[in-house]
This record gives C-alpha cells, structure tokens and sequence, in this order.
C-alpha cells in the first residue's frame, strides 16, 4: 500500500489496520538505529522500538497532519528511550557497551574497528542529553526545529548542547590518540 504517511494514517483510523505495518516496514530500521545510538543496548533499542510503535498505534488518533509523522513517532520513541535510561540510572547499572551494527557503522563511514571502539567509548562518557542532541542531529541528520519538535528542547538549548558535545567528544577523541 504505498501512499504518503498521512495516507496510511488515515487509512488506519479509518478501519484498515494492518495498513499500519506500512508504517512500521517505512519507519522500523530508522528508529531502531536511533534508539540504538540513544540508550547503547540492541536489546534496549528494540524493545523501546516496539514499545514505540505500540504507543504510536494506540494514540494514532493525536497525529495531526501537519505535522511530519516521522518527527511525531521520534518524539515518542526519544521519550521512550530516556524512560529506559531514567529507569536504568536507577537500578544504578552501568551503560552497556555500545552495539554498533554493520550498517550503522557504514552509513556514519566508521569502517575501522578501533576508531569504532574509541567512538563508542567518548559517545559513552557524554551525558544523556548530549549524547541524544549529538545522535540526533548527525546520525539521523535533522534540523534544530525538527529535534526541538521531538525532544521539546528549544533550539538554543539544543544548538548548546550538540556544541558542547562535539568540544567535548574533540577533547575525548584527542586523549584517546595520544594515550
């Protein structure tokens, strides 16, 4: 069933629901990379991708149109993650080491395992916030208004925290290479 998502959505709330698999095949890679780059774990990522999707289902009726569905499922997967992270800072457990997939690391150009493991490590030691404000902007490439549309983050926020974040990955990167 192609058709655009505001098609599909419409589809859906009128009846058909299995259009909604559409959706899932169309958004489910995307949003499991970026969960993945957000809270570090596959097994995390994907569960917070389903949950997502199930949210995204059962509230499909407060999608407006104008709004790109892409940033309205975003915006709830990034609020899905930081629960898992909330939740998980209060266990008190440490953060797993990341799981970057093969086609991750291609499309972000890191072929050398190393280099893959020393990014890993900086991206780690970033706080919650700058980590998701980083992942955001250069893994899923988006503009300042479209990740204060996900995150609810004002763009200055979000603009000091992706600089602040990139100074301080410079910094980890640099120790790391002279180590």
């Amino acid at each position: 069933m192609p058709g655009t998502d505001a098609q599909i959505v419409g589809a859906v709330l009128g009846g058909d629901t299995e259009a909604f698999g559409v959706l899932v095949d169309r958004y489910q890679e995307r949003c499991l990379r970026l969960a993945l780059h957000i809270v570090g774990s596959r097994e995390d990522a994907e569960d917070a991708v389903q949950e997502s999707f199930l949210r995204a289902y059962r509230y499909l009726g407060g999608y407006r149109e104008q709004e790109k569905f892409a940033a309205w499922l975003y915006r709830i997967l990034v609020n899905q993650c930081r629960t898992l992270l909330a939740r998980r800072r209060r266990l008190e457990l440490p953060m797993a080491e990341w799981e970057w997939d093969v086609a991750a690391a291609s499309d972000a150009g890191v072929e050398n395992g190393a280099l893959r493991a020393e990014l890993t490590r900086a991206l780690d030691l970033l706080s919650p916030d700058q980590r998701e404000a980083v992942v955001l902007r250069f893994s899923e490439d988006l503009t300042y208004d479209e990740m204060a549309a996900i995150t609810g983050s004002g763009t200055s926020a979000l603009k000091m925290r992706v600089q602040r974040a990139c100074a301080r990955l410079r910094r980890l990167l640099l120790e790391g290479a002279n180590a």
